[in-house]
């Protein structure tokens, strides 16, 4: 298993804050955060991390802003901008490993955060994960959440559970179209929007799948 250390850059605004794994020197890196009621010590995001160390990419999971001044709570509006710039402080940060490739993605509005970043600048990253894509909120298709997917030129893998109440796989099957850069989407069946990540019940399986379906899109 790699290394695991907490790790901070305070010398950014907003701070970077989290745990690294590390992989080799020379290594990809894959900054990963996660979603609106979540932090860096989400189950999902550890079990994904410590997959992608074991193959040799290094991976920071990394608090947003919000919840580096807040422990509970989801995000206010006013949050995002500078969560989006707390994650690119993140991949600034990564950069001074002077890693071959930075990957940069994140679970729900983690991920939304982390794509609309990559819309506004196109060579932020080698590419994106995104864990459970927030397409509307339940219940309101009337409201999607794809005015920036037009201008995303970064590739994007996604990862979407058959049964996430924040957009049906046809639903992100249409929005993938929106974007002209290339993409790919691994559906995960019989789950919602914890991609089989419970408490007390863990899809044991979904890490090492996500891993190899990462490795062929990117490679």
């Amino acid at each position: 298993m790699a290394d695991v250390e907490r790790f901070a850059d305070t010398s950014l605004d907003p701070p970077v804050q989290g745990f690294l794994h590390h992989a080799e020197a020379a290594a990809d890196v894959l900054v990963l955060t996660h979603g609106a009621g979540g932090n860096a010590q989400m189950p999902l995001l550890i079990a994904i991390a410590e997959t992608f160390a074991g193959a040799g990419l290094s991976v920071l999971r990394c608090d947003l802003p919000f919840r580096q001044v807040r422990r509970f709570g989801p995000p206010r509006p006013a949050d995002a901008e500078r969560d989006r710039k707390g994650l690119e402080n993140a991949v600034l940060a990564m950069k001074k490993f002077s890693p071959p490739r930075i990957f940069l993605g994140g679970q729900s509005y983690g991920g939304r955060q982390a794509s609309m970043l990559c819309a506004g600048q196109r060579k932020l990253a080698s590419g994106l994960l995104l864990l459970s894509y927030p397409l509307h909120p339940p219940g309101r298709p009337d409201q999607p959440r794809t005015q920036h997917l037009p201008q995303l030129q970064t590739p994007v893998m996604l990862v979407h559970g058959t049964h996430d109440p924040f957009g049906s796989i046809a639903e992100i099957e249409a929005a993938m179209k929106l974007i002209p850069s290339k993409t790919r989407l691994l559906t995960v069946d019989g789950t919602g929007h914890d991609l089989g990540f419970k408490v007390k019940a863990r899809k044991e399986d979904l890490p090492g799948l996500i891993l190899g379906e990462f490795q062929r899109f990117f490679r």
